[in-house]
């Protein structure tokens, strides 16, 4: 299943295995990363705003799109306010990787089939996202201004990852 090999390739992903950054990862990596985990929410929700009818889903997805552009937004302004390029790393080509092959997978589903499959995966992917931010991300975070930019975050998305598993559950 596509969302169980999500989960594992982003948490080993996210325990960043490279020597080089055995302490965890710098600043301009958690940017990247967290960016990208943000950018690959929206592209889900926005194929779940095309492909829905469920009222509860579309509302769910909708609140992805704004709420991590939000996000991304604030994460933008605050790297060109620090000059700090978001550097490309082994945990944003994971999520991407295994998002895409979501995105594929959810791309052949219709109707309730799909609301499942792309709720269930929402749940997933929130909980690897928060447990990397909570285990990885924050406390690896050097700068303050990044480090509480996570930490709203984090206090956000687990607002989603409730709400995601409250959907999901009335979809059964």
């Amino acid at each position: 299943m596509i969302r169980v090999a999500l989960l594992i390739s982003a948490a080993a992903a996210m325990g960043i295995a490279a020597p080089a950054e055995a302490a965890g990862p710098s600043d301009p990596q958690i940017a990247h990363i967290a960016y990208t985990a943000g950018s690959l929410d929206i592209a889900a929700a926005k194929q779940a705003l095309k492909m829905s009818r469920n009222r509860a889903v579309r509302s769910f997805a909708q609140e992805m799109v704004r709420d991590h552009q939000a996000v991304n937004a604030k994460a933008l302004a605050l790297v060109k306010k620090l000059h700090v390029t978001p550097q490309a790393n082994d945990t944003s080509a994971s999520l991407t990787k295994a998002a895409a092959a979501e995105r594929a997978k959810l791309a052949k589903l219709r109707g309730a089939a799909f609301d499942r499959e792309y709720m269930s995966n929402e749940v997933a992917y929130h909980k690897t996202v928060n447990g990397a931010l909570s285990s990885t991300l924050i406390p690896s975070a050097k700068n303050a201004e990044l480090k509480a930019l996570l930490d709203t975050g984090l206090t956000l998305f687990k607002e989603h990852q409730a709400h995601a598993e409250h959907v999901a559950a009335g979809l059964k």
